[in-house]
């Protein structure tokens, strides 16, 4: 897998993430729910932080909240740069069409979310109780690094209360999926599994050099 494709599939991904986003915070408030199936809604909400929600600020009282996002949105941007070069050098050494696909998923998805973390304070106003406009003339939500991450797809297969034999949480109630994600972090989640469900198409030649190692080794034995 070549380069030109690799990048095709990058921007097809990062151009249905954000095309997706922008709509969804263009077109819905904050909270506002669609039921498109029982087991699927389109829930608008806003992710400050990293996945399910949690913050750095969450971990230690000496960083504030808007500190921790800078420092999360540069981490971020320092990650895109080792994903992107890890992709570049796959493709260079010929790497595994799993591989190269896996890790094209993976910067693409990282990348839509950072598009959101940089620029998305900027660029829109805030979505409480109102219809977020695209470069508002009273200026964004909030400053450069300090966006939030667009979610809108939600599904709650099956919500109740868990039977109380099971322990710690017996009797509570319960949704099963709870979080809500974007299409970004579906193609992030879809690159890491095909990374771990085909370990061995991903990465061959390690595979064969483990092999081979291991052979030497119980012949001498």
């Amino acid at each position: 897998m070549n380069i030109k494709k690799a990048s095709i599939l990058i921007i097809s991904i990062l151009l249905i993430d954000q095309i997706s986003k922008i709509y969804i915070k263009t077109h819905f408030e904050l909270q506002e729910e669609i039921k498109v199936f029982n087991w699927f809604r389109i829930l608008f909400v806003e992710n400050n932080g990293m996945a399910w929600g949690a913050k750095l600020s969450d971990f230690t009282s000496v960083i504030s909240d808007r500190t921790a996002k800078v420092i999360l949105t540069s981490f971020r941007l320092v990650a895109i740069v080792g994903i992107g070069y890890w992709l570049w050098l796959s493709i260079k050494n010929k790497g595994s069409r799993v591989l190269i696909i896996a890790v094209s998923l993976i910067f693409a998805g990282a990348f839509g979310n950072i598009i959101d973390s940089v620029f998305y304070g900027v660029l829109f106003n805030d979505s409480y109780g109102q219809v977020a406009s695209f470069l508002p003339s009273e200026g964004g939500y909030d400053t450069f690094l300090h966006g939030k991450v667009v979610d809108m797809l939600h599904f709650p297969i099956w919500k109740g209360y868990l039977p109380e034999w099971i322990p710690w949480y017996g009797g509570k109630y319960f949704t099963f999926f709870e979080p809500v994600f974007n299409i970004a972090d579906m193609a992030i989640s879809t690159g890491v599994g095909m990374l771990i469900l085909f370990n061995k198409r991903a990465f061959p030649k390690e595979h064969k050099i483990t092999e081979t190692v291991s052979s030497l080794n119980q012949e001498s034995i």
